[in-house]
């Protein structure tokens, strides 16, 4: 059973068909979508400020999304993938996005839609990663833009295979 806390009387809620690891640890201000997974040994803290998350976001394993107090809030579109080890703090992240394992997306990012944050890429605080880009390095930036193939390749299609992933354990996460 997936750690839930409740946090200054405030409960994380979701969505229809979510499945949510046995060592996932979810506290607070955290309202998820429909059709989401949170992976093994991910957090999701909402303990100082809010989290919102959309519909069909998978949040994999040892993943850590936080806020910072009373200033930067966490907002997460739909069709998001999150990768293993990656750290998503006090950002807005749009729909179709690929975070790739590892990355680092600090307070007051915005990642727009149709957009890949490469492996190991750290996000600075209050870039705008625009539309239609990989960007990638430390400190991130654009190194190319995003074709069709890879928004249809990579983006959608890991994000619409990771409740197929979750189907496949016997008991659920």
């Amino acid at each position: 059973m997936p750690l839930i806390k409740k946090v200054n009387g405030i409960l994380p809620v979701w969505g229809n068909n979510c499945v949510i690891a046995e060592n996932a640890t979810i506290t607070g201000d955290v309202v998820m979508g429909s059709n989401c997974s949170v992976w093994f040994n991910a957090v999701i803290r909402g303990d100082v400020h809010s989290i919102r998350i959309g519909d069909n976001v998978n949040i994999q394993d040892n993943v850590v999304i936080h806020c910072t107090y009373q200033k930067s809030p966490v907002s997460i579109g739909n069709n998001v993938s999150i990768a293993h080890g990656a750290i998503v703090h006090g950002c807005t992240i749009g729909n179709n996005v690929l975070v790739g394992m590892g990355a680092i997306i600090m307070d007051d990012v915005v990642v727009e839609d149709n957009v890949i944050i490469a492996a190991g890429a750290v996000v600075t605080k209050g870039v705008v990663v625009e539309s239609g880009s990989v960007y990638g390095g430390m400190p991130a930036k654009k190194i190319k833009s995003l074709d069709i193939s890879l928004l249809e390749g990579e983006v959608k299609r890991i994000s619409g295979n990771y409740m197929m992933y979750a189907g496949w354990y016997d008991e659920g996460l």
